[in-house]
């Protein structure tokens, strides 16, 4: 994915107040510097502090009052932290989310082998099923994505599926990446591939142990980075299968 320059100083500029207002440097109330201020301080154009800015407000970190300037608003703090679709456009990017991901797959799928009800394992199953049987790029990310929410809602803790969907969205690009492919028998026989790691983890889930869940989950995680690592040094994702 290509970054203009405007672009990534935006980017900068984002970062730069979203860390400001997370640590508490800005807190609820603080003003925005003006646009001539910021230009004079960093050397950006105007056209770059208007993209920052309106990226901070969609984010919900920036409110303007017309006459006055903008201002960090009530509650900012809490929603700060924030991975949009446009972060993640590089397979560094998709390595940094991964990591972050590990301990959070693991965990979960130890509280659903604790927790896992017959129809929450039914659910798994079904996604386990639609990804054996999927033929294309969309059919296999969807049930990718549907096979991790299920075991999120296996957890009983809602915060675990709105996680899970949060990392979901911004993952179908990168699914896509390492799943592409018109030839539909390879494809096929790639997707299998994926799904005995899923098959190792519902299992775990099944039996209701949840050390064995933990290992599965860590195990797939391990082998999704190794699979954009392959694909970075260019080799082709299913060769950490081979």
């Amino acid at each position: 994915m290509r970054v203009t320059k405007a672009a990534s100083l935006a980017d900068d500029l984002v970062q730069r107040f979203e860390e400001q207002i997370e640590t508490g440097d800005m807190p609820a109330g603080s003003r925005f510097p003006t646009e001539k201020e910021i230009t004079e301080s960093f050397g950006v154009s105007r056209t770059v502090v208007r993209e920052a800015y309106s990226r901070l407000s969609a984010r919900g970190l920036l409110v303007s009052r017309r006459g006055s300037g903008a201002y960090v608003p009530d509650g900012a703090q809490y929603r700060a932290f924030q991975i949009a679709a446009d972060e993640v456009g590089e397979i560094e990017d998709v390595l940094k989310l991964l990591e972050m991901r590990m301990g959070f797959e693991a965990e979960m799928a130890d509280l659903a082998a604790r927790r896992r009800t017959d129809a929450d394992l039914a659910a798994i199953r079904a996604a386990l099923d639609a990804m054996e049987d999927s033929t294309d790029v969309d059919a296999s990310v969807n049930a990718d994505a549907a096979f991790h929410a299920a075991i999120a809602a296996a957890t009983a803790n809602s915060y675990f599926l709105r996680f899970t969907q949060f990392l979901g969205v911004r993952l179908v690009p990168s699914r896509k990446l390492y799943l592409q492919g018109s030839d539909k028998p390879r494809h096929r026989q790639y997707a299998r591939t994926i799904n005995r790691d899923h098959r190792a983890i519902y299992d775990a889930i099944e039996k209701g142990d949840p050390a064995a869940a933990r290992d599965a989950a860590r195990a797939h995680m391990d082998k999704s980075i190794a699979r954009y690592r392959a694909m970075q040094q260019g080799l082709p994702p299913e060769s950490v299968d081979d």
